[in-house]
């Protein structure tokens, strides 16, 4: 490997970086890379992350709607009031009420279980549309008609299609409608106008508050709920666990992920209080046995109409079984199992549906020799997760870890759950103003490793090249491994410096 850039890609990173520094972090599709670890490994696998547009003109379109957006509240910036969304919803006509929905909500796994929801539905023939957050790449992969993100020019007319009204709600308001309101509106807009025959939308944070919650979801998905966003959502899995009981609707069915006794407490009082019908994972479904396999895992679900033997899920961990557990539990809950009748979903339908599924971003490799894997946890309920499922579905010799995190995340608690996993870590930025700090992740990461296990690399691509340069130092067939981790963004940047955008 090359130990430096040539002078012209060095210049081009660094004003590739210097841009992107200036932008939302939510809207800029992360383009910084150095062309050095693009040759490294494949070309893209189908994973549905969208590129830059080739064409300038829609490229510069899609540029003009990111900066506009870009000038609202960011998602960071939460203010707990549906009154500007159901404003908006009123003024298009409420679209959000033309397709029955199943909303997910909890702390892990939103976004890996839409996925799954949605390749079951498509499965079955039925037109989806999926919103999930925040984007590993690009910002058009939030809104998805038919398992596939919009195109930039679908992206761009839908904006354009809603902005006069986007602007009637700004004018009514105290405040204007904030970047993730719009987009929920956009996602609304663009579902019925499609249309879809069901929607599946994961929550931005929380759910009582949170801009998604105009829908009356049939199906309300709760993931395990652990400590995050405790600066706005609480500081006990109990108070977080009231904000995202609020998804539930009346007479909804809810599927409940297996949780601490005091976040399951506050969901089943929420389902009494609605006439909800309650699934647990554990009881009325869940994982029979779990094996690991080439290139993912064999499963055998229980699910709310009986089981389903010898599933095979192309993602890694066991944490992966259990959000394909929920996501068949939901798909069932919708199509009345459990309640109207009893028998399982086609069984075959079920095995090529799973067969089927990506989750870019999660456990996800992007390189061999020595192996590259890319998992977005965030906080240390997700490291945990990454850890058990490194552990149990790579068998790796020695793993480098590089962690580049969220200023205001529980940093520490991130990196004693990987401490046991890795033998070094390099620590890391990204390109955005919501980076820590390179120096004061280090500081944090000598306390949990010791000083003679970090390394310090301010640079994304300096640290990659860093890691694998540590991770090759024990040979070619020694079986040393990388996991590039700590948040959404490092991962995103990430994956287009190994040559996935």
């Amino acid at each position: 490997m090359s130990e430096e850039r040539p002078q012209n890609e060095s210049d081009e990173f660094e004003e590739i970086v210097e841009a992107e520094t200036d932008r939302d972090p939510d809207l800029a599709v992360i383009e910084a890379g150095s062309r050095t670890l693009r040759a490294q490994s494949g070309p893209p696998q189908g994973d549905g992350i969208p590129a830059r547009p080739a064409d300038p003109e829609v490229d510069r379109a899609l540029r003009e709607v990111e900066g506009e957006l870009a000038g609202r509240w960011p998602e960071t910036k939460l203010d707990p009031s549906l009154v500007r969304i159901e404003s908006l919803m009123d003024i298009l006509g409420s679209p959000q009420r033309a397709y029955p929905s199943i909303h997910i909500t909890g702390t892990n796994g939103k976004t890996s279980a839409a996925r799954m929801i949605e390749s079951l539905l498509g499965a079955f023939e039925l037109r989806t549309g999926r919103y999930t957050s925040p984007h590993v790449q690009s910002i058009t992969e939030r809104i998805s008609l038919d398992g596939a993100p919009v195109s930039a020019e679908r992206f761009i007319e839908t904006y354009q299609d809603i902005r006069p009204y986007i602007e009637m709600v700004d004018a009514q308001q105290e405040h204007r409608l904030s970047f993730f309101e719009v987009l929920t509106g956009m996602a609304y807009a663009a579902f019925a106008d499609a249309p879809v025959d069901i929607a599946v939308v994961e929550v931005g944070m929380g759910g009582s508050w949170d801009a998604t919650n105009v829908i009356d979801a049939d199906v309300a998905v709760i993931m395990p709920i652990s400590l995050d966003h405790t600066d706005r959502l609480g500081t006990t899995p109990e108070q977080i666990a009231v904000e995202k009981a609020g998804i539930v609707k009346q007479d909804a069915t809810v599927v409940l992920a297996q949780q601490p006794v005091e976040a399951a407490s506050v969901v089943l009082k929420r389902a009494v209080e609605v006439d909800a019908t309650v699934a647990r994972e554990g009881m009325e479904f869940g994982v029979l046995s779990c094996e690991v396999a080439v290139g993912g895992q064999l499963l055998t679900l229980r699910g709310l109409g009986g089981e389903y033997p010898d599933v095979f899920l192309p993602l890694h961990g066991a944490h992966q079984a259990h959000n394909a557990a929920m996501a068949l539990a939901a798909v069932e809950a919708f199509f009345g199992v459990g309640s109207q009748h009893a028998r399982p979903l086609d069984i075959d339908t079920i095995r090529s549906a799973f067969a089927s599924v990506t989750s870019p971003g999660r456990m996800e490799v992007v390189r061999r020799s020595p192996t590259v894997v890319l998992d977005a946890a965030h906080n240390p309920a997700g490291a945990r997760a990454a850890a058990a499922a490194v552990t149990e579905s790579f068998d790796f010799s020695r793993l480098i870890g590089v962690v580049g995190a969220t200023e205001g995340k529980d940093v520490r608690g991130l990196l004693e759950a990987f401490e046991p996993i890795f033998a070094e870590v390099v620590v890391t930025g990204n390109s955005t103003h919501r980076a820590m700090d390179p120096d004061d992740l280090a500081a944090i990461a000598v306390e949990v490793f010791g000083p003679d296990r970090v390394q310090v690399e301010p640079r994304l691509d300096d640290a990659l090249e860093a890691a694998i340069t540590l991770a090759e130092e024990e040979g070619e067939y020694a079986g040393a491994g990388v996991l590039v981790t700590g948040s959404v963004i490092t991962v995103g940047e990430a994956r287009l410096l190994m040559g996935r955008g």
